[in-house]
């Protein structure tokens, strides 16, 4: 019983009892850790959660990003597990398998309620994030405003980050990531256009209505404060979590600057405010656009 065998995945584990690797078995419970050298940020850990979804045999996910490892709860082999996380080209290796203790169990169970109760905050935020996009979006144009329109187009990006956190379970790793793609390619589009947009208003001349932009940005404002209040008490959860929280915070700023840009706009007579703010969301949106096209399927 003591001799060393390698399971169907090509890896060993070993028996808590003792030292001697062993072969994961076809039933009971398993915590298997997994190290994955490119997991370094929590888009990673987003995309490794959308593989990981819908596979029946996992009870709970515990991510340690600074030691780019995994610990995955299990019923049964490991092997499904690791045929859905090979295929994102993070470099993922089963380290060894382990038979589960009380502990991690628990451990395990109260995790999935927090997935619970996260996952219906982000369907909230994404609810917001959307409706804020189409309003802003649209003043933007009416009010003549790069800022609001490079600021809409964040909306937007954000919206797309939650979307494809809650994308349905029952698509395959590759759709997935084709969503996210797809994504990623109209926010680059749109972030383009407004740089564009920025260059032709800064040499044609352009005239922003700074009320509209004023009044805009301040409900946009209302709008990231709640979502920063909803989001908050998960801060300190998952790693995808703190994210969400950066993103609204950082929202926040920028709806600030927007406000300043509108003030200066009113005060100066001036158009650069508008397309300073309007050039540095742009670029924002930019980056945000070429992380997601940075993943692999």
């Amino acid at each position: 019983m003591n001799e060393a065998r390698t399971g169907e995945c090509g890896c060993k584990s070993v028996d808590p009892g003792s030292q001697t690797p062993v072969a994961p078995q076809s039933s009971g419970e398993w915590v298997s850790l997994y190290r994955i050298p490119k997991m370094d940020c929590p888009s990673e850990e987003r995309m490794i959660r959308m593989a990981l979804d819908g596979c029946a045999q996992i009870g709970g996910l515990t991510f340690d990003l600074e030691n780019r490892q995994l610990r995955v709860l299990h019923y049964g082999e490991a092997q499904p597990v690791t045929d859905r996380l090979l295929p994102l080209g993070l470099g993922a290796t089963l380290q060894e398998t382990r038979a589960a203790d009380p502990e991690a169990i628990e451990a395990a169970t109260a995790a999935a309620t927090r997935a619970g109760e996260e996952s219906g905050t982000l369907k909230i935020l994404l609810a917001i994030n959307a409706v804020m996009f189409v309003l802003e979006l649209a003043t933007g144009v009416v009010a003549q405003s790069t800022a609001l329109i490079a600021d809409s187009l964040d909306m937007f990006a954000d919206a797309a980050v939650y979307g494809l956190s809650l994308y349905a379970v029952a698509h395959s790793i590759r759709m997935q990531v084709r969503a996210a793609h797809v994504a990623g390619v109209l926010q680059l589009i749109l972030a383009l256009g407004v740089l564009l947009e920025v260059g032709r208003r800064f040499l044609l001349g352009s005239e922003p209505e700074s009320a509209l932009m004023m009044v805009m940005a301040l409900i946009a404002l209302v709008a990231n404060s709640t979502c920063l209040i909803l989001i908050s008490r998960h801060r300190h959860g998952g790693a995808h979590m703190k994210a969400s929280w950066i993103f609204s915070a950082n929202d926040v700023v920028i709806n600030l600057g927007v406000i300043v840009a509108g003030a200066l706009v009113a005060w100066t007579g001036s158009n650069y405010p508008d397309l300073v703010v309007g050039t540095i969301v742009g670029l924002i949106v930019l980056n945000g656009a070429r992380r997601i096209l940075a993943l692999k399927s």
